[in-house]
């Protein structure tokens, strides 16, 4: 009997896993649109799985920033305006420019290693899956996120670092829309190379100005394609 229980436990888990999974990829590659308010009735008949599987699953995600829990009107995919997408990345050159600048007074031979070996990844890895572009390749997104991570490896602080991967996570839904909808408009490869090179040769001006660019870059993509114009979540699906 204990053997059964146990087992029914290890499915319903396996289970709620596998719709928070299939729910945070259909966000990340733009299949649930950006502020799309999710009704959970339509989202368990589509996912083919109870109501309480489904709020679980957007429950989770919410903590994750890539789900707005909204007084009234439920769920919805994490949207901002453009004056917010702003203010994030302003925010985040701000903080992740001084944990740079820390990270290239204070490290040693054991941070350029790091460093060179995380852009080695970077760099040596397709940022699609396809030909048409249309398929992120998730081994790149963590390759990129293991590089920024590196960049600020050295910095001293481990606030510093909390505050920064928090601001990270925060930009990771239009991070990876922009990635899709970029048509040829940003040499990435390129940018990596030359911050990387920067940072390596202490040069702390130039490192942070790269990584000023490198970020309102991305932001400048989201705005021109229409990913700060939200959905109208009195009206949407």
């Amino acid at each position: 009997m204990y053997t059964f229980q146990m087992a029914k436990i290890g499915t319903a888990k396996t289970l709620a896993s596998n719709i928070y999974q299939r729910i945070r990829s259909d966000i990340l590659c733009g299949r649930l649109a950006v502020g799309q308010r999710l009704k959970l009735a339509n989202m368990a008949a589509d996912y083919g799985v109870s109501l309480n599987l489904v709020r679980e699953a957007l429950t989770l995600l919410a903590s994750e920033k890539l789900v707005k829990s909204q007084p009234q009107q439920g769920f919805a995919v994490t949207s901002m305006t453009s004056a917010e997408l702003h203010d994030l990345t302003q925010v985040r050159i701000a903080i992740e420019s001084l944990a740079l600048a820390k990270s290239i007074e204070l490290g040693g031979l054991e941070w350029e290693a790091e460093l060179l070996s995380a852009h080695h990844r970077l760099a040596n890895t397709p940022v699609k899956m396809d030909p048409q572009g249309l398929i992120l390749n998730e081994a790149y997104v963590e390759a990129h996120s293991v590089f920024h991570a590196a960049l600020i490896g050295a910095c001293g602080s481990a606030l510093l670092m909390e505050m920064r991967q928090s601001l990270h996570d925060a930009s990771e839904l239009y991070r990876r829309l922009a990635y899709l909808k970029q048509r040829g408009v940003k040499d990435t490869g390129k940018e990596h190379k030359k911050l990387m090179e920067a940072a390596i040769s202490r040069n702390v001006a130039s490192a942070t100005a790269m990584l000023t660019k490198h970020f309102e870059d991305t932001t400048r993509i989201c705005m021109e394609v229409g990913l700060t114009d939200p959905v109208d979540l009195q009206e949407a699906a």
